[in-house]
């Protein structure tokens, strides 16, 4: 076997799954921008610095590729979500659903993730990306029932709310100086 010449850098190869996290990670921005049915997958495999042929040896689909993006996102909320009940409760704070909402408003920071959940709710219609999107919600119920012991009531207001901040966060309400985006902005008052 030849060495390669003296002074080249030596070229580690990288796995299949650190080529996947590679590719989520530049789909994660080419997605955002479009969402899933304007985005072609040429834009992505460019962004990840690999073949198109490449990308679908390890994402067949661009519907397989989006709905990897969806869990992906599903779960950065779902452990930011326990994150933040484990501290609260670690701190001998009582308004774990509170510790929750305040995690998720830090999230809704990063516009990518922001875009994709958008981007994921919208192309629901495909059943995939429906599925995956169903089986996210199904896992942050638990979760938030589980450690936060609030109602059925309490947390539907929550995710309702969760879901007006995702609509205000895009459309940069907090960049507005109107009375109705500072209405809805407003925390309810009966957060928890």
């Amino acid at each position: 076997m030849l060495s390669p010449p003296a002074g080249t850098p030596s070229r580690t190869l990288s796995t299949a799954d650190a080529r996947r996290e590679s590719i989520l990670a530049a789909a994660e921005r080419v997605f955002a921008a479009r969402g899933l049915h304007g985005t072609p997958t040429l834009e992505i495999a460019k962004e990840a610095g690999i073949s198109q042929a490449y990308l679908f040896r390890l994402f067949p689909t661009k519907v397989e590729l989006f709905t990897a993006l969806a869990e992906r996102c599903n779960e950065r909320i779902y452990q930011a979500f326990a994150d933040a009940a484990a501290e609260a409760k670690a701190a001998g704070e009582p308004r774990v659903l509170h510790a929750m909402g305040q995690a998720y408003a830090g999230l809704l920071g990063n516009r990518n993730l922001l875009l994709n959940q958008l981007h994921a709710h919208a192309a629901s219609d495909h059943p995939d990306i429906r599925d995956q999107m169903r089986r996210g919600f199904a896992r942050l119920v638990e979760l938030v029932e589980r450690q936060s012991g609030a109602d059925a009531d309490q947390v539907r207001r929550f995710f309702a709310h969760g879901m007006l901040l995702n609509v205000l966060a895009a459309m940069d309400a907090a960049g507005v100086d109107e009375h109705w985006a500072q209405v809805l902005l407003e925390p309810p008052s009966d957060a928890g």
